[in-house]
Order: structure tokens, then C-alpha cells, then sequence
């Protein structure tokens, strides 16, 4: 049995086939998925969206989308929260975080009002006593100052791609660390000694459907020019990536998926 503890089955790529893709994965062994919400406007459609699959999700306002977040948002947030409270498909608070790498987030007035959301939905995640999705892009050292600041129930920091001394960072703080297609590219030397260093206690599989996808589903840029569509990354990909992953921690794939499901409902208690 595989969990993907970060997919946003809720997202456009899926609207023509979204019962195909849930087909999919459950017959590839793919028994549960978290999808989580990023901004205010979608929290409902990801709460059905889960309980319709029997999946889980998680409600929070992305770093990309705080631009144009409001503290009502915030506060539609605590009240969904709190209205869901007994819903054990609602497993997180998520995807919240900060990103380093967009320049336009990146500008004080931008970066300011990401690190008030971030902390904001911290305060919230420990006032509601649940764990947090965290979006790590190039800003894992924040992330770290917030999480000190403002402890919270553990979690995932989401397609961890840090240092060493950042992940046990994390780990010492009680999170999981989520790979994903990722690490199936040759070149990705830093993320596959990552992958194959840290504990395997640690790390949870995740797909970030319909996003990152492996190397099989990759498309150069010269090739979409050509015409040829980049592939959509979907659940059903996790237990293939898994493989890669087993492969080079030189484990067998029963074994990784058995630590990895545990690592995962270790995480996001109420998977259990």
C-alpha cells in the first residue's frame, strides 16, 4: 500500500478525467492521497473532492497565492477549521510556506506579506493543534525561524530539496520529508544523496500531481515546441517512483512502502 501525501487531484489538468486518474490509482496501489487546498476560494472543492475518493486534504493559502489573500481569507480558514474539526479526512493545514525562487514574491513588500500569511497559519495550525504542509522553495531557513517561533504539531515540508543540515533540521522538529518524481533525473546528485542518506524514518513519497513529474513524463522545451505536450504527472506515477527510490537505498519496494505509509500516518495522525 502507498500513500502520495501531497497531490492537488482538485486541479484543472484533471477536470476531463479526474474518475479515470482515481481508477489509476487505486490500481496501482495507491490506497490513499492528501490533496491539499491553496487559497480560500478552493478549500470547499478539495473537501468534497476527498470525500468523494475517500482521500484526505488539508486547508491552507499557498505562498503563491498570498498576494492576493486577505485576512478574511485567514479567518475563512480558522472557521473551516473549526467547523471540520471531527472530519478525520481533514488531516493538515496546508499547503502553507514561503517561496524563495518567484522573483515577483520576492520584492519586500511581497516577501513581507508571505511571512505574515506563514506565520499567521502557523499560529492557526497550533491553535487548532494539527500538523502543517509546508511548500520549501528556497526557503527552508525561514520556514525553520517560523517553526521555532511558532511550534506546531509536526507535518511535511513538501518536495524537500535542502541541505542535510536543514532536513535533520526539520527532523528534530518532528517532520517528515516528502520525494517525489523528482528524484528519478540522473542529475538530481544533491536530492538522490538526500533520498539515500537521511533515515528512512524520515521521508514520506509524494507525487505534487499534476506537477514535478518523473523523468518518463518529462518534455524538453525544444521538444513543446515541437508540438509535444508536457506530461501530466498522477498518483498512479508513485509506485514507479517509488522504485527509483528503493532501488537506490537498495531496499525492496514491499519494504519502502510499508516504512513510508507508517512515516506518513506518523505525520498526518488522523491517516490512521
Amino acid at each position: 500500500m502507498w500513500i502520495d501525501t501531497h497531490c492537488h487531484l482538485d486541479a484543472a489538468e484533471f477536470d476531463h478525467d479526474r474518475a479515470a486518474v482515481h481508477q489509476r490509482t487505486r490500481a496501482a496501489g495507491v490506497a490513499a492521497c492528501v490533496i491539499p487546498a491553496v487559497e480560500a476560494a478552493n478549500f470547499e472543492a478539495v473537501r468534497v473532492l476527498a470525500h468523494a475518493q475517500q482521500d484526505a486534504y488539508a486547508l491552507g493559502i499557498h505562498p503563491l497565492f498570498t498576494p492576493s489573500a486577505t485576512e478574511g481569507h485567514l479567518a475563512q480558514l480558522d472557521a473551516a477549521l473549526h467547523t471540520h474539526r471531527h472530519d478525520t479526512r481533514l488531516v493538515a493545514v496546508g499547503e502553507i510556506g514561503l517561496d524563495g525562487f518567484v522573483p515577483e514574491l520576492n520584492t519586500p513588500e511581497a516577501l513581507s506579506k508571505q511571512q505574515q500569511f506563514y506565520k499567521a497559519q502557523l499560529q492557526i495550525a497550533q491553535r487548532h493543534q494539527l500538523p502543517v504542509i509546508l511548500h520549501v522553495r528556497r526557503s527552508a531557513d525561514w520556514l525553520l525561524k517560523g517553526l521555532r517561533e511558532t511550534p506546531v504539531a509536526g507535518g511535511i515540508a513538501h518536495a524537500f530539496n535542502g541541505s542535510m543540515q536543514q532536513a535533520q533540521a526539520f527532523i528534530a522538529l518532528g517532520f517528515k520529508l516528502g520525494f517525489g518524481g523528482a528524484l528519478t533525473y540522473a542529475r538530481a546528485l544533491q536530492l538522490r544523496r538526500l533520498a539515500t542518506e537521511l533515515p528512512l524514518s524520515a521521508l514520506v513519497l509524494e507525487t505534487d500531481a499534476p506537477d514535478i513529474p518523473p523523468h518518463w513524463l518529462y518534455t524538453t522545451a525544444e521538444q513543446r515546441k515541437a508540438g509535444h505536450a508536457q506530461g501530466r504527472n498522477e498518483p498512479a506515477e508513485l509506485p514507479r517512483i517509488a522504485r527509483v527510490l528503493a532501488d537506490l537505498r537498495g531496499i525492496s519496494v514491499d519494504e519502502l512502502a510499508a516504512v513510508t505509509s507508517a512515516n506518513a500516518r506518523a505525520a498526518l495522525p488522523r491517516l490512521q
